[in-house]
């Protein structure tokens, strides 16, 4: 892949030369939202005054190559301002979920050695308690009440040039053994990850300066940030950000700002079925939906009815780059998310890394190429090299993904990385729920499953064993519930409870999770399970 940017601000600056009234973010009206909530656009020229006096501010103060800021500003321009500022002075920035609580966002701003953090107004405390609880103890800054000096940096790490290597953010993503891993995503990433997107042919093909993209993913995520919002960069198109998916103004939205694409995930179609058939369904300008996990038997019906076809794709964190299925005949229906391109070589294989036959399941492994296996990919699992030697071993990034592979070399999605729920579009990291309950002193044994979900793909699924004489009844699997919920994100406490005598496991006690239920089992309508799903809202 050719292309002649340097970094994500080298991006922006070029595309407001030449397009310096251009629309780059807009945000649908939502009534009773503390920020734009008749809606706005802003042009590239706006948003980038806005970063250059940020940069200036940060300047004074110290930031340069090295420093991370970790920033928890939502789905808001306000990020863009911050990011193009910091990725301007060589500066990473670590985005946060909104949804985290103190004990995870103190996990987060420890791990990253944030020198700074920036924060919405009414989460200033919260950041406040967290970072307190860290041995750096990093300043809190309103992004809407701005100091006019900013809190001084300590010395700049490094001193090399600012270019295709320089860390542009860190991202967290769920691993399968424990709290989250920070990957660290370079300028290359971010210019690869953008101009792959665009560069998309046939049903996914994008049009410069008039494309605009609606994202409802968070802007802490790779597809919203580092696909959807640098690709719209390289083209000069318009990001498109609501807090969230909204089903109900769904499509108010794609007309009200005018929108040309749109992301989705499995959870969206079904949601948008659901609703009554009417004579407005094909009265929008989308040309295309892009996204993953559309349930088979919805994917014909959501096209016919609303006139749009859903192109699937695949990616994640670590590879920045993704697949999709865009050539016509395109597989609708199938699973089918595209085939290896110049930039991202796959293969799929057993256990011992091996070829397995067109049309067997098998982890997916990635690589760019056999000269540069790594080139555009994340550059290392921060503070962890051993994690990241693993899953590159023998030259290949391991997915961890199950996919088959037919003879033409299309790849079909099967299923997930182990240990790992996908909840709704959230990543969660079974052995972090787990780490949880285990802290509770009633309980033995937990084991943490995703469970099948009709509208949210996965939902957490707690299979418990408890301490001896305890009782199991509603009182203690309601006290489980809160016991997550007070320590995690909403999204991650159990949808879930079921209390076992005993769990399977071998002869080193290591729980064997596929062997916990027989196949084919419909955990969720067990008599004796609890069903916490209800509860699990945002605070």
């Amino acid at each position: 892949m050719t292309h002649s940017y340097k970094s994500v601000y080298d991006i922006f600056c070029k595309t407001t030369g030449r397009l310096p009234d251009g629309a780059f973010y807009c945000a649908p009206s939502m009534e009773g939202r503390d920020y734009y909530p008749d809606g706005v656009e802003f042009t590239y020229r706006e948003i980038l005054d806005k970063a250059e006096d940020l940069k200036e501010s940060y300047t004074r103060a110290g930031y340069g190559h090295g420093h991370r800021v970790a920033v928890l500003l939502e789905n808001r321009p306000e990020l863009f301002h911050h990011f193009l500022a910091l990725n301007a002075l060589g500066v990473s920035m670590v985005p946060v979920n909104p949804d985290y609580l103190q004990d995870e966002m103190r996990y987060q701003f420890e791990h990253s050695d944030a020198a700074l953090i920036v924060s919405i107004s009414h989460r200033v405390k919260d950041c406040e308690t967290a970072a307190a609880q860290t041995s750096a103890n990093s300043p809190v800054i309103d992004c809407y009440d701005l100091p006019d000096q900013f809190p001084a940096a300590g010395p700049v790490p490094r001193i090399d040039p600012i270019g295709h290597d320089t860390e542009a953010a860190m991202l967290y993503t769920s691993g399968t053994t424990g709290r989250p891993k920070g990957c660290v995503l370079s300028n290359l990433y971010f210019i690869e990850s953008g101009v792959g997107y665009t560069s998309l042919k046939g049903a996914g093909k994008f049009f410069p300066d008039t494309d605009r993209v609606l994202n409802p993913l968070p802007l802490f995520h790779m597809n919203a940030l580092s696909v959807t919002a640098t690709g719209m960069m390289v083209i000069g198109g318009c990001l498109i950000t609501p807090d969230r998916f909204h089903p109900g103004s769904w499509w108010k939205d794609l007309r009200e700002t005018r929108a040309t694409v749109f992301h989705y995930l499995g959870v969206v179609p079904p949601m948008l079925l659901n609703a009554p058939p009417d004579k407005s369904d094909k009265d929008h300008n989308i040309r295309f939906g892009f996204g993953a996990g559309i349930d088979p038997k919805h994917h014909a019906v959501f096209e016919e009815r609303f006139g749009v076809p859903l192109t699937e794709g695949w990616g994640m964190t670590e590879t920045g780059r993704i697949f999709a299925d865009v050539i016509e005949p395109r597989q609708v229906g199938t699973r089918a998310f595209g085939k290896s391109t110049p930039e991202m070589e796959a293969r799929v294989v057993d256990e011992n890394d091996n070829d397995v036959p067109p049309g067997t399941d098998g982890q997916m492994i990635l690589r760019h190429s056999a000269e540069n296996p790594r080139r555009g990919f994340f550059s290392e699992y921060y503070k962890d090299e051993s994690a990241t030697e693993e899953a590159w071993k023998g030259g290949w990034f391991h997915t961890g993904d199950t996919v088959r592979m037919d003879e033409n070399g299309m790849l079909y999605f099967v299923d997930r990385s182990k240990n790992i729920i996908r909840r709704a579009g959230e990543n969660i990291a079974a052995a972090e729920v787990e780490a949880v309950l285990q802290t509770h002193e009633q309980v033995a044994q937990a084991a943490v499953l995703a469970a099948p979900d009709e509208l949210r793909e996965e939902e957490v699924y707690a299979c418990i064993v408890v301490m001896p004489d305890v009782d199991t009844n509603d009182e203690l699997a309601s006290d489980l519930f809160d016991w997550c919920r007070e320590r995690l994100s909403y999204f991650k406490a159990p949808g879930y409870i079921l209390f076992m005598d005993k769990l399977p496991t071998t002869g080193t006690q290591k729980i064997q999770k596929g062997q916990i239920f027989e196949p084919d089992t419909d955990m969720v309508s067990l008599p004796d399970v609890f069903d916490f799903r209800a509860r699990k809202k945002r605070n």
